[in-house]
């Protein structure tokens, strides 16, 4: 497979060029010969011609799907897909109203922000990373919304590895007119899995996936996937979208490291992910049978409930440091993991290793606070732009939450801008270490 962005800047630094252009650094430094801007024949990200329309083209023939590069991740993804569904809701003359589960990324916020539309929000789950759903829940919140959604926007797999059932959502959404979104960020590799279980291929309209997540990309290459069967407004307004919240000057060093991974994926990878899923298993079975408690079924995500082996998912975190160990996330109740093929099998035996000599200890059995069907005094749009104050949780019950309280990562919000905050928000808040809150001047 062709790597033309890759090749044209390998050419253009290779040449000894004299710029006159930007960026500032003349390509003097590390790395820095192969960072550009739009020069002649470098194409143009959201009107591209050239290298950039052939390397995209290369991505989409891999993905199944049209597929869309962004080097700012999949937050300018997820605002460029709700976006198009706001779009979608105008040519039929709707409301734009979006049916989502809680355990949204913020980057869905500031879009209701920014668009203003309007979210039905189903039942949230346990905690506020994961909202599992069934037929009957999604049905119940369609038929009890005040105006009917034109999306149902998902979070799959979630940041502990939770993967949702897409078949059955696209399904919901084929009955209903409704377009599916889902914000894939953690799974691009699904598409490579010996049995594929990538969004694209269950059903989903729009999808998100941040590959340097779990591709071999740099920090912040994304894609947007438009399925072939969605709506023409889908595929029309999709570079539009992107250029709306994008900045005009993109990383040209990710547009190349995403260029490059086509090569992989259509060469090494798949067969790198055969090769590594076993070696997961074995990791997985060593750390059940030493008494550690593994949730989630993502197959590349390792997620550990430390409460039941008597540690915190912070103090986990803490140990495993010692021993140069990094993980993904921790919080009190989870330790999330996220190995990739290029890691060799003596790393993942040093990391069970380092978890199989810890003492057991009693059971912790302290539990997250359940997170509340949240209750809206005003839009998030009217409440992130009304005048703040900022006081400490246990001032703010009956107040309008003016700015979404959370934790990056996985910046999933804990509650939610427009929400009136009850005390069982703020035990929540307490809970997950949030010591002030931003409310509505009343």
């Amino acid at each position: 497979m062709t790597t033309p962005i890759a090749d044209f800047v390998s050419r253009y630094a290779d040449s000894g060029p004299i710029r006159m252009h930007m960026p500032g650094h003349k390509g003097i430094g590390a790395d820095c010969a192969r960072d550009l801007t739009e020069i002649s024949g470098a194409d143009e990200l959201f009107h591209p011609t050239g290298i950039i329309a052939e390397s995209e083209a290369n991505a989409s023939a891999l993905f199944g799907c049209r597929t869309l590069y962004s080097a700012e991740g999949s937050s300018l993804c997820i605002r460029a897909m709700l976006y198009l569904a706001v779009r979608f809701a105008a040519e039929r003359g709707c409301a734009p109203v979006i049916m989502a589960a809680r355990n949204i990324h913020k980057a869905y916020l500031t879009a209701a922000v920014l668009l203003d539309f309007q979210t039905v929000w189903l039942p949230p789950g346990e905690n506020c990373l994961s909202a599992p759903f069934e037929r009957d829940m999604l049905e119940t919140a369609y038929q009890r919304a005040d105006a009917k959604p034109c999306a149902l926007y998902l979070t799959s797999p979630d940041y502990l590895g939770n993967m949702s059932d897409i078949a059955l959502a696209a399904d919901f959404c084929r009955r209903h007119g409704m377009l599916l979104l889902v914000d894939n960020a953690h799974g691009a590799y699904l598409r490579f899995l010996p049995a594929p279980c990538h969004p694209t291929a269950l059903g989903a309209d729009l999808c998100c996936d941040s590959a340097h997540k779990t591709l071999p990309v740099l920090t912040g290459g994304a894609y947007l996937h438009i399925a072939d069967s969605a709506p023409a407004v889908c595929h029309d307004a999709a570079k539009s979208a992107m250029a709306l919240f994008a900045s005009t000057s993109p990383s040209w060093l990710i547009l190349q490291s995403l260029d490059r991974c086509n090569a992989l994926l259509e060469q090494s990878f798949p067969a790198q992910i055969r090769a590594f899923l076993p070696l997961l298993d074995r990791m997985r079975q060593r750390l059940t049978a030493a008494g550690w408690a593994l949730c989630g079924d993502e197959p590349m995500k390792l997620t550990l409930q430390p409460k039941a082996r008597g540690y915190t998912g912070t103090e986990l975190s803490d140990i495993l440091k010692k021993s140069r160990i990094y993980v993904e996330f921790a919080d009190a109740d989870y330790l999330v993991m996220m190995p990739a093929p290029c890691q060799s099998e003596a790393e993942l035996k040093h990391v069970c290793d380092v978890l199989c000599v810890l003492p057991k200890r009693e059971p912790i059995t302290e539990c997250p606070p359940p997170i509340a069907q949240p209750v809206f005094g005003c839009t998030p749009r009217q409440a992130m732009l009304a005048p703040h104050e900022t006081l400490p949780p246990a001032q703010c019950v009956g107040r309008i939450c003016a700015e979404t309280a959370l934790s990056c990562p996985p910046a999933v919000p804990v509650i939610i801008c427009g929400e009136v905050l009850t005390m069982q928000a703020v035990n929540a808040l307490h809970y997950y270490n949030v010591n002030e809150c931003s409310v509505v001047v009343r």
